[in-house]
């Protein structure tokens, strides 16, 4: 019998590889056979969970201190193709991925141990009214609303992104280390315009300070497009689960 890791790889290679339709079809099939292959995949990953890919959870004393040559996040990869790539992402206790878009890519996003805080933020096409100040900086800035901000554990469901909405987020672990695990589809892709940026928070002028941001749902604010952050790298790790095969 399949791995749930393997059944999990299956269904995003079918959610997220462009299907065949012949001439007759049309966009609202398209759309239907999406949202379908898509909530089956929600429902694979709300079952994943540490055992599933071998993993120990890991305490504030097994997984170090972070120091100046260890970095505070590590990832495991599992497989990429050319449409979606999965891998697992452990956060130390107290370090976080800073908020970074995914330009016009899809995210299922599960925590296997631990607890974190996603903060989830849209970009927004045009100033509205009531719109937050203009900062006086020269930059890249991008007007944004933040959609959510909350904590997630092993029993929560799955984070989902799509190219138009949570696209840009925050994930820091609290109260001791974390893992997840990520789909990304399509892969981050420099030279097709899939890059990943990295922004801060203004807040008067001001960026807010790590790990930031703060505030309730709906608020808009300002977006500083930045570079990546000193204090935060990634490390890598093998990956102990079950080997995935497509």
């Amino acid at each position: 019998m399949s791995s749930l890791v393997q059944r999990i790889a299956r269904q995003a290679l079918l959610t997220f590889r462009p299907p065949q339709w012949s001439s007759s079809s049309t966009a609202e099939e398209a759309g239907r056979l999406f949202q379908e292959n898509q909530s089956l995949l929600h429902s694979l990953m709300s079952e994943v969970s540490a055992q599933d890919l071998r993993l120990t959870p890991r305490t504030a004393a097994s997984s170090g201190r972070p120091s100046a040559f260890a970095p505070p996040v590590t990832y495991m990869h599992i497989c990429e193709t050319d449409h979606f790539s999965m891998g697992v992402f452990l956060l130390k206790s107290g370090a976080y991925i800073p908020l970074h878009d995914h330009p016009g890519m899809h995210g299922v996003l599960k925590v296997l141990y631990g607890k974190v805080r996603i903060s989830c933020f849209d970009r927004l096409s045009e100033e509205p009214p009531g719109a937050p100040y203009t900062p006086p900086l020269s930059g890249l800035l991008r007007l944004s609303l933040l959609r959510s901000s909350g904590e997630y554990g092993p029993q929560s469901g799955p984070c989902v992104l799509s190219p138009e909405q949570d696209n840009l987020h925050q994930i820091q672990a609290l109260d001791g280390p974390s893992a997840f695990m990520d789909i990304l589809a399509p892969p981050y892709d420099p030279d097709h315009g899939r890059d990943c940026h990295y922004y801060t928070v203004l807040s008067e002028g001001q960026a807010a300070e790590p790990p930031g941001p703060q505030g309730p749902p709906g608020q808009q604010v300002w977006l500083q497009e930045v570079p990546q952050p000193a204090d935060f790298w990634c490390g890598a790790e093998p990956y102990p689960g079950p080997p995935v095969f497509l």
